[in-house]
């Protein structure tokens, strides 16, 4: 996911993604906790991707306050 598409979404479908991502890293932590994760490299992925989603907000709430 990159930092365009996430920019043309509006703070609503950040928060609802946000959501998605972090109950996925659950499922992925739950998983790796029973031995049943084959693709670790999603973990970083998706830990990632929520980050990208935080900053993306951060920044959507600070332009708001500025204007």
């Amino acid at each position: 996911m990159s930092a365009q598409e996430l920019n043309s979404k509006t703070p609503d479908q950040l928060r609802d993604e946000l959501v998605a991502l972090k109950k996925e890293a659950f499922n992925l932590r739950f998983q790796k906790a029973t031995g049943q994760l084959e693709n670790t490299a999603r973990i970083r992925q998706v830990r990632r991707d929520a980050a990208r989603v935080k900053t993306i907000l951060n920044q959507k709430a600070a332009a708001a306050a500025a204007n």
